[in-house]
């Protein structure tokens, strides 16, 4: 076929939605007054950061929420402030990206990785393992690309075996389990508003918790200063009384300008999600129909938000992986590979975390991701894009897989 034959396609995997008119005018309002800083309010006043706490925890259904730098901080402050110790153990699935290891690294913990299914999902058998072993208290549960595992079981484990859930749900903002939010089953859990996340202020944090201690500690750990009473979605201030000096301020908070430009995208996110998800339907049907690519059947009790969307090539050795992807992307179709030895761009394997020191042979883990492909849905892409990504990979996977 030459070239001018071949199907392709045109836009970037990277280009996100602009922000809506709203967040740009309060983000403008916030500009002209100056009062960036999330603690420069008049008195009486609620600053940005303070509401957006407010109407996170509301729909969340949970008491409490910090607005944090980062879901990364949110994920270390979180960790800290559950009570995790230098040297303790952090149970955690083996697929996920590098902010969640790097944020138990930075608590001081040591982490035992636990296999993953061919659902992409965390190994509950081997978790289960895991979590009767002596010292295991702390499970980093990450939801990584938005793909939700058996949270009934989940929590059976965790309950049977005193561990200490808490959810990483960068991926899974908006999602359900069973009717549940993800993100309300931990002691605490933790959300993203970076760029390529379900909503966004270019970075940003929320963490979110019904313990009043926990988020009392958090919000110092945050950096309040003793500024905490400024904070609306908290417990009493006499429950700040006894650590107020006790804990140590690690500057992690968000600022005005983030949280003015996030408000707006909370109103929309239930409509964002529907959105992703027709998109991603398209995609999956598609996928399912090629020969050679298998997307994982999700459980008709996880309603995930379709962000991005993966999928294996089983059977296929690293020379015929490389060959799909070159080809893909000379026709326009970016797609990510968790097969790779190095981390290339925001993907990497477990395996180059190696700042942990030995690490463990897992593998299932290994053999799912060096099949594995991974592939945005930005929601600037239209329906009849995803069908034209469709007709690209169609038409490589019947030249390149064998």
């Amino acid at each position: 076929m030459a070239d001018s034959e071949k199907k392709r396609f045109t836009k970037d995997f990277t280009l996100q939605e602009p922000i809506c008119e709203e967040g740009i005018e309060k983000a403008l309002a916030i500009l002209r007054s100056g009062k960036l800083h999330r603690y420069n309010v008049d008195p009486g006043e609620k600053g940005e950061a303070a509401q957006l706490e407010e109407e996170f925890a509301a729909y969340m259904g949970k008491k409490y929420c910090l607005a944090c730098a980062s879901c990364g901080s949110a994920m270390y402050l979180a960790l800290k402030s559950v009570g995790v110790k230098p040297g303790d153990t952090v149970l955690c699935n083996a697929y996920t990206l590098a902010p969640v290891p790097g944020a138990i690294e930075n608590a001081g913990a040591q982490i035992e990785l636990v296999e993953i299914g061919d659902d992409y999902t965390i190994d509950l058998d081997d978790l289960e393992k895991k979590a009767a072993a002596p010292g295991a208290k702390w499970f980093m549960l990450s939801h990584m690309r938005g793909h939700i595992a058996n949270m009934d079981r989940i929590m059976e484990i965790c309950n049977a075996h005193g561990l200490v859930l808490i959810e990483d749900c960068a991926h899974t903002m908006g999602a359900t389990w069973d009717g549940k939010k993800s993100g309300a089953f931990g002691t605490v859990a933790c959300f993203s508003t970076q760029t390529y996340k379900h909503m966004n202020s270019g970075e940003g944090g929320l963490m979110v918790t019904d313990d009043p201690d926990l988020i009392a500690r958090a919000i110092i750990y945050s950096g309040s200063y003793m500024l905490y009473e400024r904070h609306t979605a908290r417990p009493e201030m006499a429950v700040f009384e006894s650590i107020k000096t006790m804990v140590p301020n690690y500057s992690c908070r968000m600022d005005n300008l983030r949280a003015a430009i996030l408000r707006p995208q909370l109103e929309i996110l239930d409509n964002q999600c529907a959105r992703w998800n027709k998109r991603y339907r398209i995609l999956e049907e598609g996928l399912t129909a090629i020969q050679g690519i298998t997307c994982p059947q999700r459980d008709p009790r996880e309603n995930y938000v379709g962000s991005s969307i993966q999928f294996s090539l089983y059977g296929q050795d690293e020379p015929t992986i490389r060959r799909f992807l070159a080809e893909c992307l000379a026709q326009g179709v970016e797609l990510k590979w968790f097969g790779n030895k190095e981390p290339v761009g925001f993907t990497s394997a477990y395996e180059s975390w190696r700042y942990f020191g030995r690490l463990p042979h897992l593998p299932n883990t290994l053999r799912i991701l060096s099949v594995m492909c991974d592939m945005r849905i930005p929601l600037t892409f239209t329906a009849d894009d995803c069908c034209t990504i469709l007709a690209v990979i169609i038409e490589v996977s019947a030249k390149v897989i064998k």
